[in-house]
């Protein structure tokens, strides 16, 4: 079972390190990521990330609402790093019930499922 089997059918948020792996086909991650891609590419799957990630990928603008979110997160987790709560709040702004990382520093907010992509390697 791959880390796509795990999705549903919601927008899933993508952090900095999945386009990472994917670009730089890294040898232990690309294998898990690309059916991502390929599912985004095809239109079975919605994905999201901040604007802090450059992509084809739907960007969310970090406005108002995300900058009061992320400083909430920061309040509640003090040990998420700004980037990190700016991705998680884009997210969540935008009705995503997963978010795939490697970070395993993150906390999972109510309402967000945080996949580990290492936890689908081999």
């Amino acid at each position: 079972m791959g880390l796509i089997d795990d999705l549903d059918d919601r927008p899933v948020a993508l952090d900095t390190a999945v386009f990472i792996y994917f670009i730089e086909k890294h040898e232990e991650f690309h294998p898990i990521v690309r059916p991502l891609f390929a599912a985004i590419d095809g239109g079975t799957l919605e994905a999201v990330t901040s604007a802090l990630t450059r992509s084809r990928i739907r960007l969310v603008e970090i406005g108002p609402p995300q900058l009061r979110a992320a400083a909430q997160l920061r309040a509640v987790h003090r040990a998420i790093r700004t980037p990190d709560a700016l991705q998680i709040s884009a997210a969540l702004s935008s009705g995503c019930s997963t978010f795939v990382t490697n970070d395993r520093n993150l906390p999972t907010p109510p309402g967000l499922r945080v996949l580990q992509i290492r936890d689908y390697a081999g």
